[in-house]
């Protein structure tokens, strides 16, 4: 009898429309780092359509086995902790997407993206979106909005940032900023990105 074929899950980016635009900026054939890739959507798709030499760092172990199960090369790692393992250099891209806010030391982890990383792409949820300040006029509390449905004392984000607010962090830092993509669900925004953007993907590129 014949072993029954286990299908890996297919990979869709439509429920993310920051994936979207980071598959749109990443060149086929390239070396790719993805931190806090998750379930490995992302790398997985890289990896069946533009050919990438794909590795991912999570810090949950069951998602880890998870984006193995997709045929991603992914391994358990707490990139707070930093990216000395890796050299000067080794990706041509370093992914972190909507994580940044989650992180301890976000200024550390753009430092080091942009240090082992040719070109680091950055997505962010923005919190000077009109809904979220509204949200908070109107309650005088936390805002809880469809992007951020947790209460204050059970969110992962750790850091409330603004479109501005990153804009400021790579003038204050000499992070240079190669394109930006403002997004309203899957729509693309350019008009006052930093009130009526929900989220931004930011690519940057290496130091002059």
């Amino acid at each position: 009898m014949s072993t029954p074929t286990v299908e890996s899950p297919r990979v869709s980016l439509e429920e993310r429309p920051d994936f979207s635009v980071i598959a749109e900026i990443i060149e086929p054939a390239t070396r790719v780092l993805d931190l806090g890739c998750g379930e490995g959507e992302v790398l997985a798709w890289l990896t069946e359509n533009k050919h990438v030499m794909a590795r991912g760092v999570e810090i949950s172990p069951q998602m880890v086995r998870k984006a193995i199960g997709r045929g991603v090369s992914a391994y358990q790692g707490d990139i707070d902790e930093g990216l000395a393992d890796y050299p000067d250099g080794a990706f041509d891209y370093v992914i972190l997407s909507q994580t940044l806010q989650e992180t301890r030391a976000p200024l550390q982890v753009v430092r080091e993206m942009l240090r082992v990383g040719r070109r680091a792409i950055i997505s962010f949820p923005n919190f000077a979106h009109w809904s979220v300040r509204w949200s908070m006029l109107l309650t005088g509390q936390a805002p809880k909005t469809k992007e951020f449905p947790y209460d204050w004392y059970n969110s992962p984000n750790i850091h409330f940032l603004s479109i501005q607010d990153f804009e400021n962090l790579c003038a204050e830092h000499g992070f240079p900023v190669e394109k930006r993509y403002f997004l309203s669900g899957s729509e693309r925004v350019s008009f006052l990105p930093n009130l009526m953007a929900q989220s931004a993907v930011f690519l940057l590129g290496p130091k002059a």
